[in-house]
């Protein structure tokens, strides 16, 4: 059958955090599949990165969503960049994907600190801002719906998301 609902949307925007409360709620599991590669290769995403190069990171980020789509049932978030393989967004065809959404202002904020995102090296607000823009036709492109993140605390992303889902399926919990 496969997950619940996957959510996809730029780095920052909350996928991890808001999957796991949303898996939570629901009653199901969370996975992620930037953890599964973690895991699967032994080192961080910025290692991996570095090692292979994105088109090689991408290849075994494609991997890693396929494995995890054919698994999982819960919740699934999928790393900021996975929409750029074609047999992903393929794979994503006829799933509830949401796509959670923000302002780039609000990113900045949230990956100030951070450092571990290879892509955001030097000039993060207008690197997150370049990639967030050649990535939106392919959020719309999978996505069912979109909700907004900006100025919401994870638990209100959650309550949002949770709208989204359709209540009529036996599949899904009540929530």
């Amino acid at each position: 059958m496969g997950p619940l609902v996957v959510l996809v949307g730029p780095m920052g925007v909350g996928k991890s955090t808001v999957g796991r409360l949303l898996a939570e709620r629901l009653g199901v599991a969370h996975r992620d599949t930037d953890d599964d590669l973690v895991a699967g290769q032994g080192r961080s995403v910025a290692e991996l990165f570095g090692e292979h190069g994105e088109a090689g990171f991408r290849a075994l980020e494609k991997e890693a969503v396929r494995v995890a789509l054919a698994e999982h049932d819960g919740v699934l978030s999928l790393g900021g960049g996975a929409v750029l393989e074609q047999d992903t967004r393929s794979l994503l065809a006829g799933r509830h994907v949401v796509w959670l959404s923000m302002a780039g202002t609000e990113a900045v904020r949230r990956l100030a600190d951070e450092g571990t995102r290879p892509l955001l090296a030097g000039g993060a607000a207008g690197r997150w801002a370049a990639l967030a823009r050649a990535r939106r036709p392919l959020y719309e492109e999978v996505a069912a719906c979109s909700v907004p993140t900006d100025g919401l605390t994870p638990a209100e992303v959650v309550a949002a998301v949770l709208e989204t889902l359709p209540r009529r399926s036996s599949a899904l919990p009540e929530h």
